[in-house]
């Protein structure tokens, strides 16, 4: 069982940003969070939470979460915390400028043991490109500051195939990432959507193929397992790996999602309407066929694999040539892709038989 949480706040909105955030409602932080306490109530006993169903992991997302004050957060630690499992992975998203010694003190406190730090470089040209609120001096202060705190296990967010991108500033956002005491990093390629800053501009996106794949080298050669496709690390997020294996999770907040079983549960996106109606959410049910599909295309893009006995009898013998092929490895009733850029490629092979 996983819990995320969903904070909307944010300082400025980045130029590529399409998740569901606002920079003009700040005034609504108080009701906002008293609403994910209401929702809180009702998700616990919709999930049947309890001795025999513990949290496994929370995860903090946004949004800004360091937008939202500590003391704002202890509600709904208090209501979670007899649930939550012994040694439960506790993360929280942070921007660098808001993400001070104090804030990081306080969620620390409230039993937060992983951040999230949303970087993206550390490069001040290419952040003001990106539209990003801190500058680098930020950024380091704030890594340093959750190390010196304490934090168990600290990530950073970086984006690459961004116009202006070369290997020499790749590189050195990388190297720069390696010298602080991170165990994480998640890698996104600049994607232009609807909505956003960027979606008159598309020539601001640049990814290539040998760039994305020589940027997977320089960070596995030093060390990080790729065990997704976005994703490394010496340490394995345990909240991100339970997405991948189809877990159930609560979706708390405005334009969050929560799943069980086959359904999909959809709290209102906008902030005004959720505050007043915290308890007013939309439900989706995936067929047989859907929830298949998604099997395959997490699996085949992570560590977590795909079972054999999911696979029917001509699924399988694709599944055995992509095997004998050398595109699909073969461990333990389990089939696992070792080039995660062919994710799409191998899951589109199978799913068509």
């Amino acid at each position: 069982m996983l819990l995320y949480i969903h904070i909307p706040f944010c300082d400025s909105k980045c130029s590529y940003c399409a998740f569901n955030s606002y920079v003009d409602k700040f005034s609504q932080r108080e009701r906002y969070m008293d609403a994910l306490s209401i929702q809180l109530e009702t998700e616990l006993e919709r999930f049947n939470v309890g001795s025999d169903n513990l949290i496994e992991t929370v995860f903090i997302g946004g949004g800004t979460p360091s937008t939202v004050d500590p003391e704002l957060y202890i509600p709904i630690f208090d209501r979670i915390r007899p649930y939550l499992q012994a040694g439960a992975e506790i993360t929280s998203e942070a921007n660098p400028n808001s993400a001070t010694y104090e804030w990081l003190s306080g969620m620390k406190k409230l039993g937060v043991n992983r951040i999230s730090f949303g970087v993206q470089s550390f490069d001040d040209e290419k952040l003001k490109t990106l539209g990003r609120a801190h500058n680098t001096q930020h950024a380091l202060e704030a890594i340093k500051n959750a190390g010196i705190i304490g934090y168990e296990h600290l990530s950073v967010d970086l984006i690459y195939g961004v116009q202006g991108d070369t290997k020499d500033l790749l590189r050195s956002d990388i190297k720069q990432a390696f010298e602080l005491p991170i165990d994480h990093i998640s890698l996104y390629s600049l994607t232009i959507e609807e909505h956003t800053a960027f979606e008159k501009r598309p020539e601001m996106a640049k990814e290539e193929l040998d760039l994305t794949q020589w940027i997977f080298e320089e960070i596995s050669n030093r060390g990080f397992e790729h065990y997704e496709i976005s994703n490394f690390g010496k340490y394995k997020s345990k909240h991100n790996i339970g997405y991948w294996e189809h877990k159930p999770y609560i979706g708390l907040g405005a334009g969050a999602v929560g799943f069980l079983n086959s359904t999909r549960f959809y709290p209102t996106p906008d902030i005004e309407a959720y505050i007043e109606a915290p308890l007013t959410i939309n439900e989706e049910t995936l067929n047989e066929a859907e929830l298949l599909n998604e099997k395959f295309f997490l699996g085949f893009r992570s560590c977590v694999g795909v079972e054999q006995t999911l696979l029917s009898k001509a699924q399988q013998s694709q599944a055995q040539i992509l095997h004998e092929g050398g595109l699909l490895e073969y461990r333990n009733g389990h089939y696992y892709n070792p080039n995660f850029l062919l994710a799409d490629e191998i899951t589109l092979r199978i799913e068509g038989y």
